[in-house]
């Protein structure tokens, strides 16, 4: 994979799947914008490790892509800064867990917001880069549990759910300007926020996982930079599992 003279744009890039998907590309050569909103140390490490696997340059910019205006400042920053973006990874994400009965307003709000508007905040602001330039590369981080469903994660899952219908129908928008938007729907990863979960949760996971094992971010990585280089020019509007066999 060679990325040479492109520009990545990942959000929430200071961990986790993130993480891995700026360093993918920085290793193919790309040039990343890396976006984080709280712990600037996590992503600076991250931008550092990024110009040592091979980035040209690298932004690191602070912004919570829930909000519209901080999404178009992300966004103007990295044209600005590198003149064009040509990929951009919606990976932000966060989780409220909780049964429905239980569920207060403001968790559900809370995960809507970041995982299904900050992708739409942040699509439709590189959109008009994008079909200026007549090229495009959009990739969604979406879920099993979008596909699946999960007690206790009814705003999770809906929110994920959501990012597959909003994934397929810019697809159809976009098409005719050579811009790509697909999805990717990672199972159980060991993250950060996965291995908050309790061993039991985690074993009955991994005996639903027909390879057996967890994935890493890596894993997941891998699929995004395939799906952000010019291998994947004929793939749109498609969700691709990254999930061990979890949802066959």
């Amino acid at each position: 994979m060679n990325l040479d003279g492109r520009t990545a744009l990942v959000t929430g890039a200071s961990r986790g799947i993130g993480r891995a998907v700026a360093l993918a590309f920085a290793g193919a050569g790309a040039n990343v914008v890396i976006n984080y909103v709280r712990n600037a140390r996590a992503g600076q490490e991250v931008a550092d490790e990024a110009l040592r696997t091979g980035a040209p340059r690298v932004l690191l910019f602070q912004a919570d892509v829930s909000r519209p205006e901080e999404a178009a400042n992300l966004v103007q920053a990295g044209v600005d800064e590198f003149g064009r973006l040509d990929i951009v990874v919606n990976n932000a994400g966060i989780t409220r867990d909780n049964l429905v009965m239980r569920m207060k307003d403001e968790d559900w709000d809370a995960v809507l917001n970041v995982n299904l508007k900050g992708a739409f905040n942040i699509t439709r602001a590189v959109l008009r880069h994008m079909l200026k330039a007549r090229y495009g590369r959009i990739v969604n981080i979406s879920s099993v549990i979008g596909l699946r469903g999960n007690a206790g994660q009814a705003n999770y899952a809906a929110a994920k759910a959501g990012l597959i219908g909003f994934t397929k129908s810019v697809a159809r928008e976009v098409g005719s300007r050579n811009i790509t938007v697909n999805a990717v729907a990672p199972g159980f990863i060991l993250t950060e926020m996965t291995k908050e979960l309790s061993q039991e949760v985690r074993d009955r996971m991994q005996a639903e996982i027909p390879l057996g094992r967890f994935g890493t971010a890596d894993d997941v990585a891998a699929v995004v930079t395939f799906l952000g280089g010019e291998a994947a020019g004929y793939v749109t509007g498609q969700v691709i599992a990254v999930d061990g066999g979890m949802a066959i």
